[in-house]
């Protein structure tokens, strides 16, 4: 058979190679420990998963759902972002519930790039911005970002003729991979640009409830401007461990929110009703667990960086996200890195190359392993010289 092109030029999906490696070593009986995906190891909170059994109950959460989500799912999120960022939301115009805040990113390209059309991709960055970019028939122009700019990308760098081809600016604070994060000062550049070319900007924002040493991040919904000329991805994945749920939701413009809608409903039939339920309990139900896994969080985070800093790494702990980002010693790539550990000490890290050709010189790991395996892991690399 005659695979399609765009099929043919997919490279593998990061994970799914770590994944890989991973069995690999396993099957030759190797204790691996694996800080390779961001997938939060503590369990969704027992009245969440409550609501959701009750849920799966009622006759009517077992038909198809709507593409654009129960109206009262869509209200719970417009208050919740009033409540967390005093953003207010026309839940009917402005909000829209998706399945994972993955597959709204992957398909927003369709609403807005045509062949030929380019799509502004910070560097190091998550893979699927691109991809999305890449199936609508688009081109990336990659925006690199290093520590010397906090891992914030240069707006002024970008080419005028790069700029006024592309559709849209693709940016993600809390940051994966960096940990990085941005202010409104630069979200105000940032609506600046998107008017002077006329785009679209994607702020991918799932990451903003898992924060340490008392920062709070900031939505790029609260900058003034920003309903014109953007939209916001966020997911209750992160915020409340609920990955394997598939919950999320994007909101602001509301010609790009319904472009979004249109799409998805020729492709799927939205999230099941006992599932947004469960969301709305989250949203709105006792928020103590998040101040508790943060707390997890940043004793792993602390724990990973001394480690890391004893085998040379040059790091600056995350004031937010689940991810440590360290400079490798001198002498390494990302890759030879990155497997010096996995063979030294079966410890799996995720090397930079994998976000961007930006990230060589970087490898990340992710604080969501159990505490004991988190331990181990730690132990093993404070044996290494």
């Amino acid at each position: 058979m005659q695979l399609a092109q765009r099929v043919r030029q997919l490279p593998p999906y990061l994970f799914v190679e770590v994944s890989r490696k991973i069995a690999a070593k396993r099957a030759q009986g190797h204790d691996v420990i694996s800080f390779g995906i961001g997938d939060p190891d503590l369990p969704t909170p027992p009245h969440i998963i409550e609501s959701l059994c009750q849920a799966a109950q009622v006759p009517a959460n077992h038909r198809y759902p709507e593409s654009d989500g129960l109206p009262e799912f869509r209200r719970t999120i417009a208050d919740w972002y009033e409540k967390r960022f005093a953003v207010s939301l026309d839940p009917d115009k402005e909000v829209l519930p998706l399945i994972g805040s993955k597959e709204g990113i992957a398909h927003v390209a369709l609403c807005f790039i045509d062949p030929g059309d380019v799509a502004l991709v910070t560097d190091p960055g998550y893979p699927v911005y691109s991809i999305g970019t890449m199936f609508a028939g688009g081109e990336t122009y990659y925006l690199p970002m290093t520590a010397e700019t906090g891992f914030l990308p240069d707006l002024e760098k970008i080419p005028s003729a790069v700029a006024d081809r592309a559709r849209i600016l693709w940016l993600n604070y809390p940051n994966n991979p960096t940990g990085a994060v941005a202010d409104i000062d630069f979200f105000e550049r940032v609506v600046h640009f998107a008017r002077q070319h006329d785009l679209v900007v994607c702020h991918d924002g799932p990451y903003s409830e898992v924060a340490y040493d008392g920062y709070k991040p900031v939505s790029f919904m609260e900058t003034p401007g920003a309903r014109e000329v953007g939209i916001e991805f966020h997911s209750l994945s992160k915020t409340y461990n609920m990955t394997g749920w598939r919950v999320g939701m994007v909101v602001g413009n509301a010609t790009a929110v319904d472009a979004l809608m249109r799409v998805k409903s020729n492709m799927d039939s939205g999230i099941p009703q006992a599932i947004q339920i469960m969301a709305m309990t989250a949203l709105t139900g006792p928020q103590e667990s998040i101040q508790e896994h943060n707390r997890i969080y940043q004793r792993r985070r602390d724990k990973v960086v001394a480690a890391l800093r004893h085998v040379g790494c040059e790091v600056i702990p995350p004031k937010a996200s689940l991810y440590v980002w360290a400079h490798v010693p001198a002498g390494y790539t990302s890759l030879s890195f990155a497997t010096k550990l996995l063979d030294e000490a079966d410890v799996v890290v995720t090397p930079g190359t994998g976000y961007g050709p930006s990230g060589e010189g970087y490898v990340r790991l992710s604080i969501t392993l159990a505490d004991d395996r988190l331990e181990e892991a730690v132990a093993r690399l404070n044996k290494l010289r």
